[in-house]
């Protein structure tokens, strides 16, 4: 009771103002729980407002045309969690009259809705008593109580689910695990946490035992794969370009991009030129960044350079460089096009 009490009673003092806690309404947390999933609160916030702001309603998500969802949330990654965001509200709104599964089993088999998210929707819309088990509370759990487990291995989910499980009080279990996330997110930090105004302080495993900087147990990340992209930014006498759709599978899919040559190695340009077939004769050719740009995502590493290749006459179904911002494209394409298209 001391550790659920206190930090109830922490989170009372210490709770972030933020709109998904100002509701019930499941859609609303849905779309938080979705749109935070590995993303900072604090980089999360405005899509979820501009989101809230262009569909306040599943209805007004599910009738949306998939690439002004996507443009919406361009910057903020991991675009499959748009594409089943739009495919679930399409579910709720068009065969469930626009009405969420009621508890935590129903709402699993939500597409994109695993079970944490299931956890969080149908704790905090409705008071359902299952532990949300995410990062932070590993985090609180594992250094409170001292646990050793690999947070990465198949059994801990299942053993600090039954902890959280056991902690929470029956009578209000949201209320709880608002607060214990929210603990670890501001208090029982990642890295130099400030142990000496943690209310628990005086009873935690392993800030008595010096093993802060220790816990969780976490094993090493997968090996990052490295991938070499080369685009060919095409322009014409009138300013016209080529951009494509991306409707290979994995990363960025169904958003645009330019003509690619990818490779395992980086590779010289007219090597990319011989691969890559174009409509109009080629007059020059320049290296249009003066270094490649490391676009970091989980698990893989893209090594990214732009080529300029000016073509003679008019490129069919080109558009005007001018008209590439309604288009979505991946974050580090909009970056280019913005600052340093010319």
């Amino acid at each position: 009771m001391h550790f659920s009490n206190s930090l109830i009673t922490w989170y009372l003092d210490h709770k972030r103002d933020l709109p998904w806690r100002e509701t019930r309404d499941p859609y609303f947390i849905w779309l938080s729980e979705i749109m935070l999933q590995q993303t900072r609160v604090a980089q999360g916030l405005p899509f979820y407002l501009s989101f809230v702001k262009a569909f306040p309603t599943v209805f007004d998500l599910a009738s949306a045309d998939e690439e002004r969802v996507l443009k919406l949330w361009q910057g903020l990654g991991y675009y499959s969690r748009a594409r089943n965001l739009h495919h679930t509200a399409k579910h709720v709104a068009f065969e469930r009259n626009g009405i969420f599964p009621e508890n935590y089993e129903s709402l699993l088999k939500l597409k994109g809705v695993g079970e944490y998210t299931a956890a969080a929707i149908a704790s905090f819309s409705k008071d359902e008593a299952v532990p949300v088990v995410d990062g932070n509370v590993f985090r609180v759990l594992a250094r409170y109580f001292g646990i050793e487990t690999d947070i990465a291995s198949a059994v801990a989910k299942k053993e600090f689910t039954a902890l959280a499980f056991e902690l929470m009080p029956k009578k209000t279990p949201a209320l709880f695990n608002q607060a214990i996330m929210e603990f670890g997110a501001l208090q029982c930090v990642p890295k130099s946490p400030v142990c000496t105004i943690c209310p628990l302080n005086s009873s935690c495993f392993a800030l008595q035992k010096g093993v802060v900087n220790q816990l969780p147990v976490k094993s090493k990340k997968a090996k990052v794969r490295h991938r070499f992209f080369n685009y060919l930014i095409v322009s014409d006498d009138n300013e016209k370009t080529v951009i494509q759709k991306r409707t290979a599978k994995g990363i960025w899919h169904n958003l645009y991009e330019f003509p690619l040559i990818e490779s395992d190695t980086e590779i010289e340009i007219d090597l990319v030129l011989a691969q890559k077939a174009l409509q109009n004769e080629v007059n020059t050719v320049l290296e249009l960044s003066e270094s490649e740009i490391i676009h970091k995502l989980t698990h893989q590493h893209l090594h990214i350079k732009f080529w300029k290749v000016e073509v003679g006459g008019s490129i069919l179904d080109g558009h005007h460089y001018t008209d590439l911002h309604t288009f979505p494209f991946p974050i580090v394409l909009f970056n280019f096009i913005e600052n340093d298209w010319k």
